[in-house]
Order: structure tokens, then C-alpha cells, then sequence
């Protein structure tokens, strides 16, 4: 069951970011995989739908490559609690790793509903290449 958990949460961001980075509108991709009244808590900050889309405008331009690692992960039912690490490359070169602590709730119809999630950067001191999900972005 963990496996199966780890393998949602992997598939679930992986096909998010990819869409979100090729998609002409970027609110019909929040809408396929978030629920309307969705609320995300990211380190005490609240995002709504609205705040979700305009953190993806520099997403959009700056991200040419992650990696989703999925650490652990259960599921019961609409409840979902996970680690992992997304692995970034930005456009001018930079490397970053995030850890995210994510405890989400999905609405019946399998969109996020609510998440909170804490985060941490552990990015290496010296930069390892990452195995890169890519896609060309679509143009601003």
C-alpha cells in the first residue's frame, strides 16, 4: 500500500508540472488537479487558487528540469501524508532541492483539496546533476 502511495504522489507532480509547463492556460491545469475551494498552507503561508497561479508564472519561465523524490507515503482514502524531495533546475543554471513534510485531503473526485505542507531547501553544497522530467515550457 505504501508503494502505491509513493508511485500517486510521484505521478500526481510529475503530470501537474509537466502540464502546468506546457499548457496555454495554466488556471485550466489548477482546475483538472485542484479542487475549486482548494486551499494549500506552505509553511504557514495560505494559497488559494488564485495565489497558486501566480506562483506558477515564474515556474513557468524559470524551470527546465525536476525530479520527484518520494521518500514515504501513505494513503487512506482521501487522506494522504508524504515526504519528498522535488529536484530543480532553473533557466540560468541553478540547482535546488526542496524537501516537503506534505499532509493533504482530496476531494472525492481525486483533486487536492487542502494541503499543508513545511518545507525545507537541502540542496547540496555541490550541485549533482539531476536525472531531469523535461519539457519545453510554453511561451510567455
Amino acid at each position: 500500500m505504501t508503494r502505491i502511495a509513493e508511485k500517486f504522489v510521484e505521478e500526481f507532480y510529475n503530470s501537474f508540472t509537466s502540464e502546468v509547463l506546457t499548457a496555454a492556460d495554466p488556471a485550466e491545469v489548477v482546475d483538472r488537479y485542484y479542487a475549486a475551494e482548494a486551499v494549500q498552507i506552505a509553511d504557514g503561508i495560505e494559497i488559494d487558487r488564485d495565489k497558486l497561479i501566480a506562483h506558477l508564472r515564474p515556474v513557468r519561465k524559470n524551470l527546465v528540469s525536476w525530479r520527484y523524490e518520494v521518500h514515504e507515503a501513505v494513503r487512506e482514502q482521501e487522506q494522504l501524508a508524504a515526504r519528498f524531495t522535488i529536484h530543480a533546475q532553473l533557466r540560468k543554471g541553478r540547482m535546488l532541492s526542496t524537501e516537503v513534510h506534505l499532509f493533504a485531503e482530496f476531494a472525492p473526485d481525486g483533486r487536492l483539496r487542502r494541503a499543508t505542507q513545511l518545507t525545507r531547501d537541502v540542496t547540496p553544497q555541490t550541485p549533482q546533476d539531476v536525472t531531469p522530467q523535461t519539457t519545453e515550457a510554453a511561451p510567455q
